[in-house]
Order: C-alpha cells, then structure tokens, then sequence
C-alpha cells in the first residue's frame, strides 16, 4: 500500500480497508508500505502472496509486478503486460480502436512539441499515466485550453486529448471473464474529479445503473471484449460512457480498483449479496504470476 505516485493517500485508504478484512478472516496479513527500499522489504519479510493495493505510477503500471515476477510472489490484479497496456492510456486507446472497441476519438500532445488542435470543443485533457482523475480538465471554452494542458503535463510528458461525450458514466466489475452489477455515477458537480470520487457526499451512485437490458447487455459484452484484449486478470474495473445512441464508449480498465468506503467495486459485490471481507478473500484467491517456473 501507499507507493510513490500522486495517489499515495488513497492507496493506504485502500490497503488498511483490505487489512482489517483480512485479519477478519482469521488470515494472517502484514502491511508493507512501499518506497525506494521494497526490495529490500520483501527479502526481510518473506509473504506468500501480495494483496496490491498500490495506485497510480509504479503500482498499476507493472513496475511493483515485475518485481513481484522476480521474487516468485504470486499477486492479485493483472500481470505486467497487463497492467502496463491497461495503465497508459495512448496504449490503450490504440489497442481497443484496432479492434473496434467504442472509444472517444482522440489525438495527442506531447510536452515538447506543441501543435495545434484539431478536435472541436468540448474535449477533455488527460496525463496518458494517471489515475483518479489527477490532470484532467473538461475543456468548454477555447480560455480553457492552455491552462488545461499545463495542468495535465505537471503528471505527465504525454497528453491525450478526447471528444467529450455526454452521457451516463458506467462502471463494470469483472470477476474474471464474467461482469458483475453495473454502477451509474452521478457526481453531484457535474465531474467525476478527484473530490468526488473520495469524498463521502459528492457523488451519487445507482447500483445496478438505471440503464435499459439491451443497453446494459450491450455494456457487459463491451466489458468482456475489453477485459480479453487488455489482458486483464482478477477484479478489474471497466468505466464507460453510454452515449444517447446507446452505446457504450469505453474509457478504461482499472487493474487494481480502489477498496475505500466510496469505491465503485464493492458496491457492485453488495449487489450480488457479496460483502466485502468476502469479496477481498475472493480477489486473494486470484492471485497469480506471469511465470511460474
């Protein structure tokens, strides 16, 4: 828990939630805060398997995964190609276009080389490494645009930039191959920023999501195709947009989603009567490694 990116306080919001379910359980858990010196943390305190509950850049990106390969520590989430694909957005993007996966059509900035903009406003800017939403501005008025690059090139020398689509912001549970209750998000100020996602209030949500069968039939098997072609493993979390011609416009898949008092998965598990000391043991049963020579 905790890590090195910008999402450090959430990180250990979510790891002391997943401790206390653990110990709950009667297993034996040990927190491991990660810094510079985890190597040498795992090498003093031999586990046998890795909860991660890290966020953001070297946690999510497969950094911590590889490092996990090395050790021969099975973990939970995707592998590291998995979670390399899923965390960079660019990469992504361009993986779910190839196979005709619904996404906003976009274009990229890179710090260096300014260039001019081709898509129409709205659009919304976005570092290509981030999570929580840190970086991103929905850009409305042209007096936006500068300020909205600056903010988003503070996390990353890459930016990507979408069409903004309007409509309702879904997200998918996967246990595995299989989608769980989809949940409509409703945040209160009209953006799904980083204070309405962790602060208890800001947001409503709508568990399962207040959308037609053949819309969320049409959701699920968007969230399946997604899960196959970006590798992933576990209890990810697929977020989308539905539009109003009904489709499902895929914004990404989360490898490791958080499990704090407000997050998206454990309300999707409620639904399905799983509570969530049972959904950590479930997601515990799935770790894994890339190789297991």
């Amino acid at each position: 828990m905790g890590g090195l990116s910008p999402e450090r306080e959430v990180s250990i919001v979510t790891g002391n939630s997943v401790l206390e379910a653990i110990n709950g359980k009667g297993l034996t858990a040990l927190p491991i805060h990660v810094d510079h010196n985890i190597g040498e943390t795992l090498k003093s305190n031999p586990i046998d398997l890795a909860f991660l509950a890290l966020h953001g850049t070297y946690g999510e990106d497969g950094c911590i995964q590889g490092l996990l390969e090395y050790f021969k520590i099975p973990y939970t989430g995707a592998g590291v190609m998995g979670s390399a694909l899923a965390y960079d957005k660019l990469k992504s993007k361009e993986i779910l276009k190839f196979h005709g996966i619904p996404t906003a059509d976009y274009e990229v900035f890179y710090k260096n080389q300014r260039a001019d903009r081709g898509l129409d406003l709205p659009v919304v800017v976005k570092p290509t490494n981030q999570g929580s939403s840190l970086g991103v501005t929905i850009v409305k008025d042209e007096n936006q645009w500068e300020a909205a690059l600056e903010t988003a090139f503070a996390y990353s020398e890459e930016v990507i930039v979408e069409k903004f689509i309007d409509g309702k912001l879904l997200a998918i549970g996967m246990s595995g191959m299989k989608p769980m209750p989809i949940v409509q998000i409703r945040p209160k100020s009209g953006f799904y920023d980083y204070e309405a996602k962790y602060t208890s209030g800001k947001t409503e949500y709508i568990c399962p999501a207040d959308i037609g069968e053949d819309e969320a039939d049409r959701c699920r098997q968007t969230a399946i195709q997604v899960f196959q072609v970006l590798r992933g493993r576990g209890f990810p979390r697929v977020d989308v947009i539905l539009d109003g011609h009904g489709t499902p416009q895929v914004l990404e898949m989360n490898t490791i989603p958080g499990m704090t008092p407000t997050s998206l998965l454990p309300m999707a598990a409620r639904e399905l009567g799983l509570k969530f000391d049972d959904l950590v043991v479930e997601i515990l049963k799935t770790a894994q490694r890339d190789y297991t020579e």
